[in-house]
């Protein structure tokens, strides 16, 4: 049976469990935090990214996780620079146009500030002259940093990304820095 590991990233951490880049100063990795032999990142996420990384040793799981004709949902809390009025919110919804095209439609919506959310580290720094805000986002897709494209697009850049969720996984219960394996089942 296939094995499945739930992985709540650190903001710093590669998606990966070695960095062949940086031999001088080397980062963080997976290996900093999992010790389970044969299992692999399904997907990616970004260095700067927080959150939801599913690591898995069965390839064909791995590739209904990550490939985009899948269309797994993946939901991200974003905070972003300002409040998103509602043309931008359904821009969102549209699809925006990147520069390697048009995105499928997202599914977005305004959220308080996640109230058990842990502390980043660096902390995201605070500006007084401009607030932010916090969406909801879900998409279909996994372009290569996709949701800071697709919020700056419309005016909001990005300030703290976390996937929260993907297909029915979610961050549910683990600090950051911590693992669980779970049940293969449906992703």
């Amino acid at each position: 049976m296939a094995r499945v590991i739930l992985f709540n990233k650190p903001y710093g951490v590669l998606s990966q469990f070695t960095d062949r880049g940086n031999v001088d100063s080397p980062r963080a990795t997976l290996s900093d935090y999992i010790d389970v032999p044969g299992v692999y990142a399904a997907g990616r996420l970004d260095r700067d990214s927080e959150g939801l990384l599913v690591l898995t040793d069965d390839g064909r799981l791995q590739a209904r996780i990550a490939h985009p004709k899948h269309k797994l949902a993946k939901t991200y809390l974003v905070q972003v620079e300002d409040v998103p009025d509602d043309g931008a919110l359904d821009a969102l919804r549209r699809g925006v146009v990147l520069k390697d095209g048009k995105t499928r439609p997202a599914r977005v919506r305004r959220i308080e500030a996640p109230a058990d959310l842990w502390p980043r580290d660096p902390p995201v720094r605070f500006r007084k002259t401009v607030p932010d805000s916090w969406i909801e986002l879900t998409i279909t897709e996994g372009r290569n940093r996709q949701v800071r494209r697709m919020t700056a697009a419309v005016g909001h850049p990005t300030l703290r990304l976390i996937r929260w969720r993907v297909g029915d996984w979610s961050l549910e219960g683990l600090e950051s820095g911590q693992w669980r394996e779970v049940d293969p089942g449906k992703p």
